[in-house]
């Protein structure tokens, strides 16, 4: 988008939003002189809201103490500041494919849904409909508690090269399966081309073989009653494809490949698919930096045999239930998830916001150097997405155990024996994860 118009907007939007909500009871100073902290995940998002934080304080008179910290550190210090009982911190950044079910199950962070439902405490304009479902749905709790706001969604798509693809006459998968098949035909080593390239390492490769997983009738590793389903027809089924383009149509020492690996394999022309998350899709693009600029493609994940789901992660923004400002701490949520921010975190390439609209904003779109492609794929990922990790509270120690049985199959290791061991390994974990 280009910067007049977005500068434009966003100065003419704090004056739009309190002439409308000085007629429905809202008021954006109703807080002014109080303080809040924050406590951000270090990335370019928090990055960009620590950059605008201006814009909230004076629409507000809510100063704002913020922090970003690198995510495994912040993770572990929001344990231990909601397990103390006093956090310090009023508005917070939380994982959910790592920390859902552990702040949900433990009620540490309010349930917005009155806040929403409230004319004199949320915006007019704040257009709670403009969420995309499956962000939404992700964000919510069991027990129906919206307890955190939708900030970021990371659905997992396939990048392919289409010039790899023409060359050979190979058309785009339709289905899963069709996956191994397309990329057997595209792997030449002779030629140090490959048809696949994918995460290897262990707890990484758990996203990739839940991309398969979520397509099966099973679709969930673990159960709703919180049984573990690893070890099923389904889940080998998943194993197999994995193991086959791990083993068969993958470089040499994917065994050890993270996304930094996958993303410089396939920038450099060497593979022709790639599956993982929306965010690489700005560094394939950047022509200083990759050699496949102007030829990618943006797939949306085909179909499994028994569902169609593309793997979600993301974000979203939490406001401790001890926090004695949450007035002014859901005044600062509204704001760094309205449509304004979005937009900047899509246009910046930041990865794809929770919010539907920034992804059809025709000048953003006609402004890019993405092609109409990449904005209708994270569309209709957006309507199939499911999440890839079991929501569970040991979910690391899950990916590492899982993980190794993974790494061991690429190696040659029986695939419903490792599956088995890793499942009776992580059982007992699971089970003392669920006694409190």
């Amino acid at each position: 988008m280009k910067r007049r118009t977005l500068l434009t907007a966003t100065l003419a939007a704090p004056a739009l939003v309190e002439s409308v909500g000085a007629q429905q009871a809202f008021d954006w100073r109703r807080f002014r002189g109080e303080k809040i902290e924050v406590s951000l995940t270090a990335n370019p998002r928090s990055q960009l809201l620590l950059r605008h934080q201006k814009e909230f304080e004076e629409l507000t008179g809510i100063r704002v103490g913020s922090e970003s910290i690198p995510e495994q550190q912040s993770r572990q210090k929001v344990v231990i500041e909601f397990a103390s009982g006093r956090p310090s911190f009023d508005v917070v950044g939380i994982s959910l494919h790592v920390s859902k079910r552990l702040i949900g199950r433990a009620k540490w962070t309010t349930d917005l849904r009155p806040l929403i439902a409230d004319p004199t405490m949320t915006s007019p304009d704040f257009d709670f409909d403009d969420y995309g479902k499956g962000a939404v749905a992700y964000a919510t709790q069991p027990d129906g508690r919206l307890d955190t706001l939708p900030e970021f969604t990371d659905y997992h798509i396939i990048y392919w090269n289409k010039e790899m693809f023409d060359a050979k006459g190979v058309a785009y998968p339709r289905t899963l399966e069709e996956i191994y098949t397309a990329a057997k035909a595209l792997t030449d080593p002779s030629k140090g081309q490959y048809g696949w390239v994918g995460r290897g390492l262990k707890n990484a490769n758990i996203t990739l073989w839940a991309a398969f997983l979520i397509g099966t009738k099973q679709r969930d590793s673990v159960s709703s009653d919180m049984k573990l389903l690893t070890d099923t027809d389904d889940a080998v089924w998943a194993s197999e494809l994995y193991t086959k383009l791990m083993r068969e149509c993958a470089p040499p020492g994917s065994i050890g490949f993270n996304w930094n690996e996958c993303q410089t394999t396939f920038s450099q022309g060497r593979a022709a698919m790639w599956l993982d998350g929306v965010g690489f899709a700005a560094p394939l693009e950047d022509k200083t930096k990759s050699r496949i600029a102007g030829k990618v493609g943006y797939g949306v994940a085909p179909p499994g045999p028994g569902h169609h789901h593309c793997g979600l992660y993301g974000s979203s923004f939490g406001i401790p239930e001890a926090s004695r400002n949450r007035g002014p701490a859901w005044f600062y949520a509204q704001w760094a998830t309205n449509k304004i921010n979005q937009l900047r975190y899509f246009t910046n390439g930041a990865g794809a916001p929770a919010r539907q609209s920034p992804l059809r904003n025709e000048e953003a779109i006609r402004s890019s150097h993405f092609p109409r492609e990449f904005f209708d794929c994270l569309i209709e990922s957006g309507r199939i997405a499911y999440p890839g990790l079991p929501e569970i509270v040991p979910v690391t120690e899950f990916r590492d155990t899982l993980g190794v049985a993974l790494t061991n199959m690429i190696g040659g290791a029986d695939i419903r024996s490792e599956l088995r061991k890793a499942t009776d390994a992580f059982r007992p974990v699971l089970e003392k994860s669920e006694q409190g």
